[in-house]
C-alpha cells in the first residue's frame, strides 16, 4: 500500500463510509480486491473495487452564497 485516505464530511468531520487506497502495483491492488471484497467489518460488508472516475453531477453548480458584490 502506498497511501490511504478516508473521505470525511466537510462540515461534521465524520467519515462518509468510504475511502481510497493506492497500491504499489496493479497486481497488489487485484489481490486486495479479491481478498477483501465482501468481507464483514463490524456491522457492514466491505465493497472493494477499482476506483472509477467521478460522475458529473446533473444539478446546478456548486456552493457559494455570500453577498452580491454589485449591490450596495
Amino acid at each position: 500500500m502506498q497511501s490511504a485516505k478516508v473521505i470525511t464530511d466537510r462540515y461534521t468531520g465524520q467519515s462518509r463510509g468510504f475511502g481510497f487506497v493506492e497500491m504499489a502495483t496493479a497486481d497488489d491492488a487485484q489481490k486486495a480486491i479479491t481478498a477483501l471484497n465482501g468481507t464483514p467489518l463490524g456491522e457492514r460488508t466491505l465493497v472493494v473495487n477499482e476506483a472509477r472516475p467521478q460522475e458529473k453531477r446533473s444539478f446546478g453548480g456548486g456552493g457559494g452564497g455570500g453577498r452580491d458584490r454589485n449591490r450596495w
